[in-house]
């Protein structure tokens, strides 16, 4: 009788209440991992202006070796 008493609440959380804690805790953390921070916001801004400006680089170097070399393409591509 006494292991009942032990054993019952314990199945009856074991069953319904640690699997709704579980699933519930964990799409919390879903939810607020899946915003970005103000501070990956401002690194994701850093990252774009740079790479703008290796494309306007990237950009100035093809017209300059379009000039030089018109024939380089054929050869890299």
């Amino acid at each position: 009788m006494s292991t009942f008493f032990i054993a019952g609440p314990l199945i009856v959380f074991l069953i319904f209440v640690a699997p709704l804690w579980l699933f519930l805790h964990y799409r919390s953390k879903r939810k607020t991992d899946s915003a970005l921070s103000s501070q990956d916001l401002e690194r994701l801004q850093v990252l774009s202006e740079k790479a703008e400006a290796m494309q306007s680089r990237v950009d100035t170097l093809e017209r300059i070796l379009d000039a030089e070399s018109p024939t380089w393409r054929r050869k890299y591509e």
